[in-house]
């Protein structure tokens, strides 16, 4: 036993020392103990004339040809390099009292063989293997090299610890060697994987080792638990759908939460998930006439059109007044007005040889500023007209000052300015002669007309 004690602790050992190693595979080391049968009977060994046997003939038969100590009588450790294939060293040590069919006394029997394993179904519960090696025999002090192949199977109750069983046939080239079968039966451990973030996904599988993740996505975490990893979650922490790439939609309308104004009311992608009841493109929160179609500009409200002349008021430049869409919603003043026009102008009276308007005037005067005001974009000359009494000096300048005066009257009662131009013309347009009083009375006059 004390052979035992020391090959378990130089196994231990190797497996200690080893795993402290840099591991690039999950669980890249097996460590193997358990039990080992030796049989020489089915070798047909010619040292043993007395052996009838063919090769392999009752390799089975424990009962007649099995040498077994019963206590653990093998370890071995190995470690895999990839594609199923790893090597290994496996010490054994046994007692033979049956020489096939000679009984012997207890010859000592030790062996320490290197191996070279192929496993064709890696990490399956039932996996099977071949291994080949050689190695050195000892049987009651006599060593002899030898070529080993055989075959077994291992049946892994967890990821990590399995059953092993094998049977190997080694064969020894010198004449004093033995030639013989050794069975093994034990217990596997499988070590050595990096689980740093200890998520039960070993780190060269695992594409985020250090936060402890789900094997569904290769060791990476899914915080909100919504089946999208956080790497590929535009809302780690909020449960959502694959469609809205993790992130939750509350009120349906195809916007994720985090992007939607309105995540309570379901609404429109292009207006950031807020509803727009009267389809102007203004979100209704934005709308002041949500109910009432109307351009963004006017915030969501139709363009009024006051005077009802079919010219937007935005665009009317007399939104009070119908007008015409030629003129920009303003009045058109038509011969028609502006003969009446000219019918009042020319009833003004003045003072004899003065510019101050008579108070009889006044009333033709508000006349006149009545039609003023139905056209309030319109633009007039005042002219002033004599006839030819007088100096043509004094004529121009009287002409001039009641076409002022007029001028002033109608802007102090309230026509803008801008629209009215005082000019006088003295007596040289005349519009009846001046040989008649009659005539000299139709030339002293005043006109109103329109600007084009």
């Amino acid at each position: 036993m004390k052979h035992l004690s020391k090959l378990l602790v130089v196994a231990v050992l190797i497996a200690g020392i080893n795993s402290m190693q840099a591991q690039d595979e999950n669980n890249p080391w097996q460590v193997q103990f358990g039990v080992n049968a030796i049989d020489v009977y089915p070798t047909s060994d010619d040292n043993f004339p007395t052996q009838t046997s063919s090769f392999g003939n009752e390799l089975f038969n424990a009962t007649d040809h099995w040498n077994i100590l019963p206590s653990i009588s093998y370890v071995g450790v190995s470690r895999s390099v990839g594609d199923g294939l790893s090597v290994g060293v496996r010490g054994s040590l046994n007692k033979i009292s049956k020489l096939g069919d000679i009984g012997v006394d207890d010859l000592s029997h030790y062996a320490l063989d290197g191996t070279i394993k192929y496993n064709f179904l890696d990490q399956k519960v039932v996996d099977p293997f071949v291994e080949v090696g050689g190695g050195y025999t000892w049987v009651d002090e006599i060593g002899a090299g030898t070529v080993n192949g055989g075959v077994g199977v291992n049946f892994w109750f967890t990821e990590n610890i399995g059953l092993t069983v094998q049977t190997t046939y080694k064969h020894a080239f010198e004449d004093y060697g033995r030639k013989h079968w050794q069975h093994l039966a034990g217990i596997s451990v499988k070590f050595g994987g990096t689980d740093t973030d200890g998520d039960g996904v070993y780190d060269k599988d695992d594409a985020c080792p250090e936060v402890a993740g789900l094997e569904a996505f290769n060791g990476c975490p899914d915080a909100d638990g919504d089946g999208i990893e956080d790497s590929k979650d535009a809302c780690p922490n909020e449960a959502g759908s694959k469609e809205m790439n993790g992130c939750p939609d509350a009120d349906g309308d195809g916007v994720a939460d985090k992007d939607d104004k309105c995540p309570n009311e379901a609404g429109l992608a292009n207006l950031a998930g807020c509803p727009d009841a009267d389809g102007d493109g203004v979100a209704d929160g934005d709308d002041e006439c949500p109910n009432e179609a109307g351009p963004a500009e006017n915030k969501g409200c139709p363009w009024p059109d006051t005077d009802g002349d079919g010219v937007l008021d935005k665009d009317d430049k007399c939104p009070d007044v119908a007008g015409t869409v030629a003129n920009a919603g303003c009045p058109e003043v038509t011969e028609e007005v502006q003969k009446q026009l000219n019918d009042y102008a020319r009833t003004i009276l003045f003072d004899t040889g003065k510019s101050s308007i008579k108070a009889e005037s006044t009333s033709v005067m508000v006349d006149i500023i009545t039609i003023l005001k139905e056209y309030p974009t319109a633009k007039f000359t005042v002219e002033g007209h004599t006839d030819s009494v007088g100096s043509q000096k004094l004529n121009q300048s009287l002409s001039e000052s009641r076409a002022l005066s007029v001028k002033e009257f109608l802007v102090d009662k309230g026509i803008e300015e801008f629209r009215l131009s005082a000019i006088g013309y003295g007596e040289d347009k005349p519009i009846a002669s001046n040989n008649t009083r009659t005539g000299r009375k139709e030339n002293r006059r005043v006109e109103i007309n329109l600007v084009k």
